[in-house]
């Protein structure tokens, strides 16, 4: 193929298996080894192609993501001139093993494969520039696209993209319908570009209130939601983070920050008041912070602080001080502990799922014995019992 003419797409003069100076069976050797380190099938000269083309950025797939989807004509002829050259079928020169290869391990990101499946057998190069353009809006590229979880690597200043993410989803969350559907509206009107609060997730402990943030991200991965969780030393950065996220304009992303709260002596929490609502500098219109914790107020508070003989002059100021974070957070979700009923539930539907039936009265009474000697009835006890027996079955 001759490269050299592309001009959007002019990154692919640096992969060695696009050099036109390479013979067939050195080509053959690169291809074979990407296809087992990606989990390449089929044509795999051209699956190789269309994964570089979603994975790696060029100047179509930064111009969709940084204008929120936005791409103007004369980039869109651009970007078809060489989806022309790209796919004009002269790879099919090479050898027969790679027509139809089978790798080790087939590649699963989801992205990648309903974009293999909407290429398939296509051969006008305005459909399938219209169709890449159509993944950029939706996935993004690169690890927006691959990944629907991210951890802030403060030494290189990027999102690092969380590889084994739980995949729970919002259905495997028993009970709870109320917090459910006040965390799910919330979401799909940040999602639809309409107002949307910051979110605090609060109460017993092993509820479900981690893993309802995390059922979100699995639920609306399609839809352009991505989860960035970020630890409590690194509250220094927000604003970093958020100005980081503000160049994804067509992704939307929750800033995740489990199991919060702060002593008295940790100043982190002015970080995060800052940046959610009082700084000079706005919180990017695709950010919203959802946290979970164990106390409805995020800053530990001790009798101490209200007793009139405390040394500091203005004693009221400091009360204020102590609850005006977790009044910041526009909507508050309380979690409470499960009934009886419910927690059993948690246990009925989690056996289910393996495709196992439990006798209601066994049910019963080796689930609240089982509670009797750990830590209360929680979702987090539930699926610790559920373990149990798995294990010993």
């Amino acid at each position: 193929m001759n490269l050299e003419s592309l001009i959007v797409c002019r990154n692919l003069l640096d992969d060695k298996i696009f050099n036109a100076s390479a013979d067939e069976f050195e080509t053959s050797a690169r291809l074979i080894e990407k296809a087992e380190q990606i989990g390449l099938c089929g044509d795999i000269y051209k699956n190789y192609l269309i994964y570089t083309l979603a994975h790696e950025k060029n100047l179509i797939s930064e111009t969709v993501e940084t204008s929120g989807g936005k791409i103007g004509e004369g980039l869109k002829n651009a970007f078809i001139h060489d989806i022309e050259i790209l796919f004009d079928g002269k790879y099919k020169n090479l050898i027969p093993l790679l027509k139809n290869y089978q790798p080790t391990e087939k590649n699963k990101i989801e992205s990648f494969a309903e974009l293999e499946k909407n290429l398939e057998h296509l051969t006008d190069a305005e459909k399938i520039a219209e169709i890449f353009i159509e993944h950029y809006k939706k996935f993004g590229y690169g690890d927006i696209a691959t990944f629907r979880a991210f951890r802030w690597d403060s030494e290189k200043k990027i999102l690092a993209g969380i590889k084994h993410f739980e995949k729970i989803l919002l259905e495997d969350l028993i009970g709870y319908a109320h917090q459910k559907e006040l965390l799910t509206k919330n979401t799909q009107a940040f999602l639809a570009d309409k107002p949307a609060n910051n979110v605090l997730l609060v109460g017993a402990r092993g509820t479900g209130k981690s893993s309802g943030v995390k059922a979100l991200v699995n639920e609306y991965y399609s839809e352009g939601l991505r989860l960035v969780q970020i630890t409590k030393p690194q509250l220094k950065n927000l604003s970093e983070i958020m100005e980081s996220l503000r160049k994804f304009a067509s992704k939307k992303f929750i800033i995740f920050l489990d199991d919060l709260s702060f002593e008295e002596s940790e100043s982190e929490y002015k970080y995060l008041k800052s940046a959610i609502e009082g700084g000079v500098e706005p919180r990017p219109e695709n950010v919203l912070i959802y946290a979970t914790s164990n106390r409805r107020h995020l800053i530990r508070e001790t009798w101490r602080d209200r007793d009139e003989s405390h040394e500091e002059l203005y004693r009221d100021d400091s009360v204020n001080e102590t609850i005006s974070l977790s009044d910041r957070f526009g909507l508050i979700i309380h979690y409470y502990a499960p009934t009886q009923t419910e927690y059993l539930e948690i246990i009925r539907h989690m056996l289910k799922k393996k495709n196992i039936s439990l006798d209601e009265e066994k049910l019963r009474i080796e689930g609240l014995r089982w509670e009797m000697s750990h830590s209360g009835r929680n979702g987090r006890t539930a699926q610790q019992f559920v373990n149990y027996f798995l294990g010993s079955i």
